[in-house]
């Protein structure tokens, strides 16, 4: 089986040792002013600020191969030998290099080459607190002749609208303008036109990009290009650049053109000797956006600013210790919640990797990477109000100020917008059915682990005007997708639920979703717990009541003797069931049927059942069974993929992790580790060239045994397995799940476990917690004892200082 790589000892890092692995695998290094950069494990990727689509900083080619093109690379040149080679190994493919290593850190990549005797260490980051990123160069002979040496760092630049200059690039680079600054030795780069509103229209604002992207070196600079033509040259590419290849760039500037940021420095190293410097690329406000668009001393403010970053990142011990800031801030981060087992690529997951997942989904939704181009979809409110259950745990200020900014594109009818761009504020609203729904979910994920309920008496504006405390966005949610209730009690499918590529199933208004009822269901009882807590009984009263009359009409209209069906086309015809020849059972339903307490609990063995026995592979739980072999223009899209892939019979993660939370509810350990296990990357991808994604993270989905590609992965990075895999992690498998009242203690452990730990942080607590199971049980907590004294019940006391807690299970 092949594998291209390993975590490092602490598992802080994924080292890669062989370059040619089976697609790229990427890391993302941002901070939280929005500044953000893909990193690839041979140094291709692109940045932006905020919005992938609207303030893209560097070009990112689509289709292109490899497919991580460009990105950004530094060039060596032995100009005795006149060969050259990047540091990162791309582009530069071809070359035989002596030694390569990638290492993925959280927030930070460091990639080694050694090549013609010459070792290069070259370090990417985005520092905490700058709109800015920062590339470490350390260049050491390890040869025992004198190296006389040239070096070309290069990026390809965009700076504005990437969607535009996908499709319009022959026209929107008439507004290029890249400068080099004498007093600053830097380039000064812009845009003289900014297109930043929805879709691609001649109806455009007449505006500048409101930025000057500021790109030096710590080394003195010999030469320079701001023309990517003159830098790359005449029917050539980025791995054989005509300036690299020449020795010398050209000290081009230009105000038209494909833009780029090239700078080559000359050093002359003797054996043993070596040489740092850095590279820092920046972004600077203009004083509007009509202004002079070249920044020279005379714009005071800019200029001044500018100084400040290429001065600041030009002294190494300055860029060190903002890397050591990164680190730092990760540890922290991680350190609210970190396990012990028996099983140590677990540990390595929920301490590090899947946790850190769910912070790039937090920050990135399904936004920008490799596999979501960041143009068309913006960011996704259902997948918000999931992604924010990771970061809740370590940064409940930002969660909360996230649901804020969402519940502002709930409209006063309590219906949403389904995506919206963050540097625009535009969407799309679409009529997605369980869009609304995902508010309420945040809201009180929220309450449960802060205990902030005065959070539900703050205001937020609604998306066509006025506003609405957090509580009133709460009920606006529910009672709209109430108020669309069918004559059955079931909510309408709409052109999707969940799954989007079920999107004719109730396109005519009449179609019913049953998994939709299952996650009303889960919201209806979590609005009754809330409001009774409250003391607003007429509330929980009222949901209660809605609650009853959906879980009556599932178990009456839904139910197919083994498992729940999917839904109701518009003409009334069933999907998900024994009755039809393909699709006859979707996994969907079945969990949410038990996290909802519709199912009881002997029909709840039952669906979970079934679900192992028609759709359980070696990779995880199918999405669906049989695979749809011929086009139903009645469902929609599903039928149209091909067998095994996507929603068509996929191992579609999300839905897969929900089957474990299920089987983690109804106490099934064993069966919930067995699938867990098979889920997690390393074990998935044990054979990186079936994989193929990174062996990290968590992708969208796997390919099923429907297709001759099984065990292939897609779409890694941005989904929302990632957080559903942590938190049936923390909360369900180690059993530490915040209710109102506290921090709940209910492990549920496959049976080999007889002994595990825990550190959990919670309302200014760090429970530090042993965990023994002398008899190998699932489930069940026979004491709990806190520093030395043995509590009642399962919730630990709410203490605001360390405290050393034994459960023994029984």
């Amino acid at each position: 089986m092949a594998s291209y790589g390993r975590f490092s000892e602490d598992s802080r890092e994924y080292i890669i040792t062989d370059p040619r692995t089976p697609a790229p695998w990427i890391n993302y290094m941002w901070n939280h002013i929005g500044y953000v950069g893909l990193v690839s494990h041979c140094g291709g990727g692109y940045s932006y600020y905020i919005s992938p689509r609207d303030n893209r900083l560097t070009r990112f080619r689509y289709n292109a191969l490899p497919w991580d093109q460009p990105g950004r690379y530094v060039y060596v040149r032995d100009n005795a030998s006149e060969k050259f080679w990047s540091l990162s190994w791309g582009p530069t493919v071809n070359e035989t290099y002596d030694h390569y290593e990638c290492r993925h850190g959280q927030g930070y990549t460091v990639i080694v080459t050694e090549m013609h005797g010459v070792r290069g260490t070259l370090t990417y980051f985005v520092p905490r607190n700058d709109r800015a990123e920062v590339w470490m160069v350390k260049l050491e002979n390890i040869s025992a002749a004198k190296k006389v040496l040239s070096t070309f760092s290069y990026a390809e630049l965009l700076m504005g609208n990437a969607l535009n200059d996908l499709v319009n690039q022959c026209n929107d680079k008439h507004f290029s303008d890249v400068l080099f600054d004498r007093g600053t030795r830097a380039l000064f780069c812009t845009r003289r036109y900014w297109m930043n509103n929805r879709g691609v229209s001649v109806n455009q604002p007449n505006q500048s990009w409101p930025y000057f992207l500021v790109v030096g070196s710590s080394q003195p600079v010999a030469h320079f290009d701001g023309s990517k033509d003159a830098f790359i040259g005449r029917w050539r590419g980025d791995g054989d650049p005509e300036a690299v290849a020449r020795g010398r760039c050209s000290d081009t500037e230009i105000t038209a053109g494909d833009p780029c940021a090239a700078l080559q420095s000359d050093v002359t190293l003797h054996p043993g000797q070596s040489v740092e410097f850095s590279v820092v690329m920046g972004l600077v406000d203009k004083p509007s956006l009509n202004s002079n668009d070249r920044l020279t001393p005379a714009m005071k403010r800019p200029y001044a600013e500018a100084k400040r970053l290429l001065t600041y990142y030009r002294s190494l011990a300055n860029c060190r210790k903002e890397l050591d800031a990164v680190k730092a801030y990760w540890t922290e981060h991680l350190a609210s919640m970190q396990v012990a087992t028996p099983d140590p690529t677990f540990n390595t997951m929920v301490n590090v990797w899947n946790r850190y997942q769910t912070a790039v989904t937090f920050d990135m939704a399904r936004n920008a990477g490799y596999y979501h181009g960041g143009l068309l979809f913006g960011t996704g409110i259902r997948d918000q109000m999931q992604d924010m259950w990771g970061p809740l745990l370590s940064e409940p200020a930002r969660v909360k100020e996230r649901i804020k900014e969402v519940a502002g594109y709930q409209f006063s009818d309590g219906s949403t917008l389904h995506n919206f761009f963050r540097l625009t504020k535009h969407g799309e609203k679409t009529g997605h059915s369980d869009t609304p729904q995902w508010l309420p979910v945040g809201v009180m994920m929220y309450l449960k682990e802060t205990g902030d309920l005065a959070f539900l008496k703050e205001k937020a504006p609604y998306y066509d005007g006025g506003a609405g405390t957090i509580e009133e966005h709460l009920c606006r949610a529910l009672d709209y997708v109430i108020g669309g209730l069918t004559k059955r009690n079931l909510p309408k499918f709409g052109p999707g639920d969940w799954n989007d590529t079920l999107d004719y199933v109730g396109r005519g208004g009449k179609g019913e979703t049953t998994w939709g009822a299952g996650f009303l269901c889960y919201n209806l009882l979590g609005a009754v717990e809330l409001f009774d807590r409250l003391g607003k009984k007429k509330l929980a009263k009222r949901y209660q009541g809605w609650y009853d009359k959906v879980k009556t009409a599932m178990n009456r209209h839904a139910w197919d003797g083994e498992w729940y069906v999917r839904g109701f086309k518009d003409n009334g015809d069933v999907i998900g069931s024994r009755k039809n020849r393909e699709g006859k059972i979707f996994v969907e339903p079945q969990p949410w049927a038990v996290l909802s307490d519709i199912a009881d609990p002997k029909r709840a063995v039952t669906l979970l059942d079934a679900v192992k026995k028609h759709l359980d592979t070696p990779k995880g739980v199918k999405i669906l069974h049989p695979a749809f072999t011929r086009v139903d223009t009645s469902i929609g899209l599903a039928t149209r993929c091909v067998p095994g892939k996507k929603e068509n019979a996929a191992v579609f993660n999300h839905a897969s992790s929900w089957v474990v939370t299920a089987e983690l509810k109804a106490g099934r350990g064993d069966r919930a580790w067995d699938i867990y296990k098979r889920m997690m990357p390393p074990n998935s991808g044990s054979d990186a060239d079936v994989l193929t994604t990174e062996p990290y993270v968590y992708s969208e989905y796997l390919t099923s045994p429907d297709h001759e590609t099984f065990g292939q992965a897609s779409h890694s990075w941005l989904t929302g397995s990632a957080v559903w895999m942590y938190r049936n992690a923390t909360d369900w498998i180690m059993g530490l799940r915040p209710t109102y009242d506290g921090l709940m203690v209910d492990p549920c452990v496959p049976s080999e476990w007889k002994s595990f730990s825990a550190v959990r942080r919670f309302r200014g607590a760090e429970y530090r917690i042993t965990f023994e199971n002398p008899h190998g049980r699932n489930k069940g907590v026979k004491e709990i004892i806190v520093d030395g004294k043995r509590i009642k019940g399962t919730v630990l006391p709410l203490r605001k200082k360390r405290c050393e807690v034994r459960v023994v299970m029984g």
